[in-house]
C-alpha cells in the first residue's frame, strides 16, 4: 500500500510497509516502515491528530479522507496545481476533462467534509488562457462538527495543571510518586476523575504508593489500579 509524504520541501510517494517477512510454520510476522511515515506519527503541529481518526473513517470518500488531512488544522490559502493533485490523489489516468476531475473528486469530497467533518474548504480555479492550470483552497472550520473530546484536550494543553487537579494532588503525584509534568498530563483526565469520584484522593494514592513499591513498573500499576477503582466506583 503506498501513501504521500510531503514537507516544506518535497513530496515523495512511499510504500507504508517495506519488507514484509513471515517465518513459516510460526506466527512471527516482521515488517519495516519508513521514517517519514513514523515522523507523521509523531508529528501533529500541522494539525492532523491520531485521536481525529475517528471522523475520517467515517469517508465513504478515499478522496475526502485525503481533503481532510491537507486541510485538518490550516488556516490560510492553499494553491496545488492540477497534475500535482491529480498525483496525489492516484488519478493521473483519468479525468482527462478536468470539468471531470472537479465532478468526481473536488466536489464529493467537499459535500463530504461540509457534512461530517469540522475542516472543510471553498475552491477556485486558476487559468492560463482558458485551460484550468491550479487550484485555490481555502479552509474552513465548522466548530459544530469538531470532536468533543478532542477539543477539551486543545484546551486542557493551554492551561496548567492546576486548573482542574488540587496542588495537593499535583504535589503528592510529583514529590511522592514521582510523576514527571508529563506523565501528570497524559493522565490528567484519570487524576482528575479520580479526585471527583473517590472519596479522598489523597488516601487513596498514599494506599497505592505502598502497594505499589514491589511492583516493577510502580507508576503503571498506580494508573491501572486507580483505573479499577474508578471503575468499581
Amino acid at each position: 500500500m503506498n501513501t504521500t509524504y510531503e514537507d516544506e520541501k518535497e513530496w515523495i510517494s512511499i510504500s507504508i510497509i517495506a519488507l514484509p517477512k513471515i517465518k513459516k510454520r510460526s506466527s512471527v510476522v516482521s515488517f519495516q516502515i519508513d521514517s517519514h511515515i513514523w515522523d507523521c506519527c509523531l508529528d501533529f503541529s500541522k494539525g492532523f491528530r491520531k485521536y481525529e481518526l475517528a471522523t475520517a473513517m467515517k469517508f465513504k470518500s478515499v478522496y475526502s479522507m485525503r481533503f481532510y488531512e491537507l486541510l485538518s488544522g490550516q488556516k490560510t490559502k492553499l494553491i496545488y496545481p492540477l497534475e500535482q493533485l491529480k498525483e496525489m490523489f492516484k488519478v493521473q489516468d483519468k479525468y482527462a476533462k478536468t470539468n471531470d476531475f472537479v465532478r468526481k473528486v473536488i466536489e464529493p469530497a467537499k459535500n463530504e467534509l461540509d457534512e461530517l467533518s469540522p475542516y472543510t474548504f471553498e475552491w477556485s480555479a486558476n487559468k492560463e488562457g482558458k485551460k484550468i492550470v491550479s487550484f485555490n483552497f481555502y479552509p474552513i472550520f465548522k466548530p459544530e462538527h469538531r470532536d468533543a473530546e478532542l477539543y477539551k484536550k486543545e484546551l486542557q494543553k493551554q492551561t496548567g495543571l492546576s486548573w482542574d487537579l488540587g496542588r495537593q494532588v499535583i504535589s503528592y503525584l510529583k514529590t511522592s510518586l514521582e510523576f514527571s509534568d508529563k506523565e501528570i498530563k497524559n493522565n490528567r483526565d484519570l487524576f482528575v476523575t479520580a479526585q471527583m469520584e473517590l472519596p479522598d484522593i489523597m488516601t487513596e494514592l498514599a494506599i497505592l504508593r505502598g502497594k505499589s513499591r514491589t511492583k516493577t513498573n510502580p507508576k503503571g500499576w498506580i494508573i491501572n489500579a486507580l483505573k479499577g477503582k474508578i471503575k468499581d466506583k
